[in-house]
């Protein structure tokens, strides 16, 4: 048996060997980046002028980089600091090279004092602006590698969820880091490919991606909703002040201090430097705020062709407080290996004069729209600002009009290389350009140990195949759950809490519901698209303790997907119970809150026995039509219950006929009904991303236009008492965005029936009120005074919804609030129908409170005279929460 022990003694030796090889073949430069006083400088850059690569120091000032033998000019820059070049040979093994930076002493232009003598760095803004889109616009395309490093920690937490986050694995104070490797290639005008190279990050999540940081450009009017700094409008929210300049190389840098003029969300403020004569980004260090979290941006670049410049690293930190939680994250990203096409369009650099306080010379070359703006750029050896700027705008225009899809903004391909997931610790510690910290080295050991526990727990099942083996459970039947029985076969249960209530037509009552689905799917010839086919089959019941009478309806539904064309259509039908308006305007838990403690039902309910069959078309997804025919048998209900807990006497239960200005006896009677239901939804110019080859659609870029049309066939229903009538009605849906300063809302519809012979009150047109203090979740979606069905119609009417939030209005002029997150807002409602006063409603409210919460004040108003007033609840605009099954 000794001999069997040579081959591993052997292999023993040669890993040894090899590691030892390798430890010897390890070079390049590593040191650290101080100040004077030997304080580290977090995140200092570090570029090698002779392979235009740089990278970030870590938070310790550490850098570490692996060179290949030759000289380097090796720069250390810092902002706010003297840049340093030493020259290093590298040879065998590792060079330290240690810089200690002294403070930039800054140049004051020497000016002449005058009257309303303007600060110098008004002209510098002036020039960088009207030079913005060109430099944006000057790179056609380019392509680099990026290794993008986050490191995040929780700093604090509520004390009682402490010991619950350490049994998950979460622990205060210690680090979470990712790293990637990617390469990301970008053309114009917004065209992003991202190949992701190497992956290494805990969790679940591999779908980490430097593209939406590194792609981001400060030559664009915003960031992220922010106003960048040289937008055409930076002077309107941002003040300028001139601190001075300083030489480095051969290029002359002006710091620019940037200070908003109402300071909050969505605007920046600290420093830009920007490079004499050139007017581009030398670098900047600025800092803003979204929701309450504090956001740092340091970027620094390098010229990587003639007269361009485009960033090397890049510093991101988030850091904020929420609900008794807080922490911080920081993104490194250092990029190299640029590959730059210019365009060739954009080759003359043009000297910009600023016709504000620069003599303009008479042979200067001035906007000509009779010639091309080729023609013009070519010859353009010196302009004014005003007029460049003019040009640089018409060439864009001229170049987006011969794009062949104009309706696509932007396209994003995203790949993860196979292997991504699988780099050995050797690969990462082989190409990390930015040196891990103790901090960050502990948490890559805690979660590789985590990692292999987990691994152990799921090896033999992993999520789908238990999901796919989930056995019943009796709380299934009231949480909701999904059992799987393969090929595409699934059953199971909705949520029904929710279902269970009070009422005074049903008093207490419970309903369950459930499903049945088939469904295939299968990849289209382009390998993006799906085109999925199913079969629906959902049943529902209900049954009221007091009305003793059970209802139950049954749908079944087949459905067609093929991108973004789709169409269904089914059958539902049954004997059910329903609110007088189809939209559900309260809920049935608030209406039993309201019934049960204050003795107000504010939900009125018909019974209906019915069948009814539609159609879905959705052509694309700006245009879609929905149709259906329904025959019915309708039931007015009385209440069967007057139990409450408030108990005073002065106060009871209205009849479940609601109370309107238009109703009489009869538009409640027992009928049948033979219901034609027609809409179109349409979205005109909508625009369009790509994201993997998949064609997005961007509602937000459009308006929504409704048209509906109604008809009741009364010779189909079989009754001389049938429904007859005709109503049209148009609306329009959208909102516009004013810069940072604010959003309008608005919801606008009218409509008239045609013809009005019998109109049973559900089919009337009702308008969505509340008379509880719990606000709707759409800002411009519902009246917040009005009576549910005090002004329904039968006529023509007219409504109006609009919403305006601002930046800075009342409160948020004080700082501290607007950085909390808060919005203020006001709205105006209008109602007017035949036989209505003029309805209208005027409030104010406070958005994203303690980032979650809205509060309105508010009134209405018939005819100028005052109705009623009162306070509204509900979660923040910017939260969209649904509540379907």
């Amino acid at each position: 048996m000794m001999p069997a022990k040579k081959p591993f003694i052997f292999t023993i030796t040669f890993l040894l060997l090899l590691i030892f090889t390798q430890a010897l073949l390890a070079q390049g430069i590593r040191g650290k980046v101080l100040n004077e006083k030997g304080e580290p400088l977090p995140f200092a850059s570090i570029y090698i002028r002779n392979i235009g690569e740089g990278i970030p120091a870590n938070q310790n000032g550490e850098f570490e980089l692996k060179l290949r033998p030759g000289a380097y000019d090796v720069v250390a820059q810092y902002l706010g600091f003297a840049t340093e070049v030493k020259t290093a040979l590298v040879q065998e093994g590792w060079v330290t090279l240690d810089f200690t930076l002294k403070e930039q002493v800054y140049a004051l232009q020497e000016v002449t004092v005058k009257t309303n003598q303007e600060d110098p760095a008004l002209t510098i803004m002036r020039k960088a602006i009207s030079k913005a889109k060109f430099h944006r616009l000057q790179v056609q395309e380019y392509s680099m590698m990026v290794y993008l490093k986050g490191t995040g920690k929780l700093t604090n937490a509520p004390f009682f969820l402490k010991k619950e986050l350490e049994k998950d694995g979460f622990k205060l104070n210690e680090a979470y880091t990712t790293e990637s490797v990617s390469q990301i290639t970008f053309r114009q005008p917004n065209t992003v490919e991202e190949k992701v190279i190497s992956i290494r990050t805990t969790g679940d999540d591999n779908n980490i991606s430097p593209a939406p940081y590194i792609a981001t450009s400060f030559y664009n009017p915003k960031i992220n909703e922010a106003v960048s700094p040289l937008s055409p409008s930076a002077f309107a929210y941002y003040r300028f002040k001139y601190e001075g300049s300083f030489i480095e190389g051969d290029v002359m840098i002006n710091k620019v201090r940037v200070t908003p003029r109402s300071r909050g969300e969505r605007v920046f403020e600290g420093h830009i430097y920007i490079i004499e004569n050139l007017w581009a980004i030398h670098s900047l260090d600025l800092t803003t705020s979204l929701l309450g979290f504090q956001i740092g941006i340091k970027q620094l670049y390098q010229p990587v062709a003639e007269n361009v410049w485009m960033p090397s690293t890049h510093t991101y930190t988030f850091s904020g407080k929420i609900f008794g939680f807080a922490g911080e994250y920081q993104y490194l990203a250092s990029t190299k290996d640029y590959q730059i096409t210019l365009n060739p369009d954009l080759l003359v650099e043009t000297k910009i004069i600023d016709e504000k306080v620069d003599e303009v010379p008479k042979d200067v070359v001035k906007l000509d729209k009779s010639l091309s703006t080729l023609e013009q750029m070519a010859q353009a050896d010196q302009m004014t600002r005003k007029d460049f700027r003019k040009m640089v705008n018409a060439y864009e225009k001229e170049a987006q009009k011969e794009r062949e899809d104009l309706e696509v903004v932007s396209e994003r391909t995203y790949n993860i290389d196979s292997m991504a997931t699988k780099r050995s610790l050797d690969y990462w510690d082989s190409i990390r350009p930015i040196k891990l910290t103790e901090e960050e080295i502990r948490g890559y050991q805690r979660d590789d140990s985590l990692a292999v526990v987990e691994a152990a727990k799921t090896s033999e099942v992993d999520t789908v195949a238990r999901k796919s083996r989930r056995k019943f459970s009796p709380g299934d039947i009231l949480t909701g759950g999904r059992y799987y029985f393969g090929k595409g076969r699934s059953a199971g249960f909705h949520s029904n809490l929710t279902r269970f209530s009070f009422n005074t037509v049903e008093g207490f009552k419970f309903g369950l519901a459930g499903f049945y689905r088939i469904e295939k799917s299968t990849k289209m010839a382009d390998s993006v698209t799906n085109h999925v086919r199913s079969w629906n089959f959902r049943p529902e019941f209900r049954y009221g303790f007091s009305s003793q009478q059970p209802y139950g309806q049954l749908e079944i539904r087949r459905s067609v997907t093929q991108g973004p064309k789709a169409h269904s259509f089914g059958l539902t039908g049954g004997k059910y119970i329903f609110q007088f308006n189809a939209d559900n305007p309260i809920s049935e838990q608030v209406n039993a809150l309201y019934s049960l403690f204050l003795r107000q039902n504010f939900m009125k309910l018909y019974e209906q026995d019915f069948i009814k069959g539609y159609f879905y078309q959705r052509f694309n997804e700006s245009l879609t039509y929905r149709g259906s025919i329904t025959y019915a048998q309708r039931t007015h209900l009385e209440n069967n219950s007057d139990y409450s807990w408030y108990n005073r006497p002065e106060r009871v239960y209205t009849p479940n006929q609601p109370d309107n200005v238009e109703s009489e006896p009869g538009t409640f009677q027992d009928h049948r009904a033979f219901i034609w239901q027609n809409s179109i939804e349409w979205r005109p110019g909508l625009k369009y991303s790509i994201r993997n080859g998949r064609k997005r659609p961007i509602f937000s870029s459009a308006p929504l236009v409704n048209l509906h049309y109604t008809k009741a066939i009364p010779s189909l229903a079989n009754d001389p008492l049938a429904a007859d009538f005709d109503w049209l009605e148009a609306g329009i849906e959208h909102f516009f965005n004013f810069g940072v300063s604010g959003k309008l809302d608005f919801n606008l519809k009218a409509g008239s029936f045609l013809n009005n012979n019998r109109v049973y009150f559900m089919d009337f047109k009702h308008f969505g009120g509340n008379r509880t203090i719990f606000a709707n979740m759409g800002v411009a979606a519902n009246y917040r005074f009005m009576d549910y069905y005090r002004y329904s119609t039968q006529t023509e009417y007219v409504s109006a919804i609009v919403h305006y939030q601002f930046r800075k209005f009342l409160l948020t002029q004080l700082p501290m609030l607007r950085f909390s997150g808060v919005r203020e807002n006001i709205f105006f409602n209008y109602l007017k129908t035949q036989n209505s006063p003029h309805y209208w409603e005027l409030g104010y409210s406070l958005d994203n409170l303690f980032r979650i919460f809205r509060v309105e004040f508010g009134a209405g108003f018939e005819n100028g005279d005052y109705l009623r007033s009162g306070v509204r609840f509900g979660i923040a605009s910017f939260i969209n929460i649904s509540f379907d099954d």
